[in-house]
């Protein structure tokens, strides 16, 4: 490569300082490729790409999130029918087996209970219905003639009591009868310590 003379066009050396023809200085300056605008295209271009991809990222996470949130939605709403199918079912349960349930679920339930001690008799009302009566008394010591008796109306009756070689201790009974009205009963109790007459109706 020749360096050009400015000021009079002549071709020296590259290695010239000064033409060789008219004794100009000569002054090179290498010009060095502009790559400037060739790294800002480049730059341009990366951020263009990475832009593209945070973008792609983006849509695909919040599609996926969407899905999640419609799958769950579908679960709880498939839980809802579930449970209001179930209720329905209950609902239409078959009003025959309700009513076996209730008649089986009846029990024997207290009406009165009576205590007391000594001698003496006393008179009492019972209500209709099927009814169960327990009696129980203990004795006081050394008499032959100690009892508990409970009487009815209706002839139904129940009661203990001792002889003069029975030992001395705490003797029960109980009955049970039927009876469509109301039925008055006698409590008549001789030399105890303690006595006790309770009534149950099935209910």
């Amino acid at each position: 490569m020749k360096m050009k003379c400015d000021n009079c066009g002549f071709e020296n050396k590259k290695t010239a300082k000064f033409c060789t023809k008219c004794g100009a200085t000569l002054d090179y300056t290498p010009v060095e490729p502009n790559n400037k605008n060739n790294n800002t295209k480049y730059v341009i271009i990366a951020l263009v790409i990475v832009i593209l991809v945070l973008v792609g990222f983006i849509g695909y996470f919040a599609g996926t999130m969407n899905s999640n949130n419609v799958q769950n939605n579908d679960s709880v709403q498939n839980s809802s029918s579930q449970s209001v199918s179930s209720s329905v079912e209950s609902s239409d349960s078959n009003p025959q087996t309700e009513s076996v349930s209730s008649s089986q679920s009846k029990s024997w339930e207290s009406i009165g209970s009576y205590s007391g001690s000594g001698s003496g008799s006393q008179t009492i009302s019972v209500p209709d219905g099927q009814i169960m009566v327990k009696l129980s008394a203990y004795p006081i010591k050394n008499y032959a003639t100690n009892h508990l008796y409970v009487t009815g109306s209706n002839g139904q009756s129940g009661g203990v009591d001792w002889g003069s070689h029975s030992d001395v201790e705490t003797r029960s009974d109980s009955f049970t009868y039927t009876s469509s009205s109301s039925e008055t009963f006698t409590i008549d109790y001789y030399e105890t310590v303690s006595w006790e007459v309770e009534f149950y109706r099935y209910q």
